[in-house]
């Protein structure tokens, strides 16, 4: 597999075109951003680490039954993908209130959910990625009603699934965002990534934040962090 010319770099990763058009390479970077970019800071091996964690989730999300873009690792922070468009929409699960949801409602931070609630937030960093309404995204066609109803499908067996395999390893999964694509034939896949870049992880016993949680509110021991989640998945 050829990998040619940069396509795109954001905030954690680089996308490069291939020789084949339906397959791209991912690059993770060190890179660290919080509140929409407007912190930024870098925590040594996080690419490694995101790449590798995502990869090994996403094969899990496979044998669930959620179709993904990963089609296989290549280093320790590149990995194949199957070329998607983005769907412009931050899909959020909540196990737990912690962050703006605690102070958007006024719940302490730690309180669990009767139930886990489905966000969706416009993929904007110029609008700061507000909330949006299901209605709204309807009728701006960011994505169809069947599109969206799969989507919320997907994501809830996603929460039921990575819920579960945290649990057995000593993780409370807080909550988490992640993004859908769509590929050339127009199949909806789990797209992005899953890492302690977009969940929040904590601690069962001691409820230690082990994710970007700590970079956001200068926790200290970032990296720390991340290698006791990367450790705890055994990879």
């Amino acid at each position: 597999m050829q990998k040619l010319e940069q396509l795109y770099e954001g905030k954690a990763k680089k996308v490069f075109k291939t020789d084949d058009p339906e397959l791209y390479i991912v690059d993770y970077k060190d890179d660290a951003t919080a509140f929409n970019g407007l912190k930024k800071g870098s925590i040594e091996g996080k690419g490694v680490i995101n790449n590798r964690m995502s990869n090994f989730l996403m094969t899990i999300m496979e044998k669930a039954g959620v179709p993904t873009h990963f089609v296989k690792e290549l280093s320790d922070r590149e990995t194949l993908v199957k070329k998607v468009t983005i769907v412009p929409l931050e899909v959020i699960v909540r196990n737990v209130a912690a962050g703006s949801f605690s102070k958007r409602f006024g719940v302490e931070e730690g309180t669990e959910l009767k139930n886990p609630t489905l966000e969706f937030c416009l993929k904007n960093d110029d609008l700061g990625d507000p909330m949006i309404a299901e209605s709204h995204i309807t009728a701006l066609g960011l994505a169809t009603r069947e599109e969206l109803d799969n989507i919320s499908r997907m994501t809830m067996k996603v929460n039921e699934v990575l819920k579960a395999y945290f649990a057995g390893i000593g993780i409370d999964l807080i909550d988490f965002k992640i993004e859908f694509g769509k590929t050339s034939d127009g199949q909806i896949i789990l797209a992005d990534e899953i890492s302690p870049d977009t969940c929040r992880l904590w601690d069962s016993k001691t409820h230690q934040k082990l994710d970007k949680d700590r970079f956001r509110r200068d926790l200290g021991n970032v990296e720390d962090a991340y290698n006791e989640v990367f450790a705890r998945l055994g990879l």
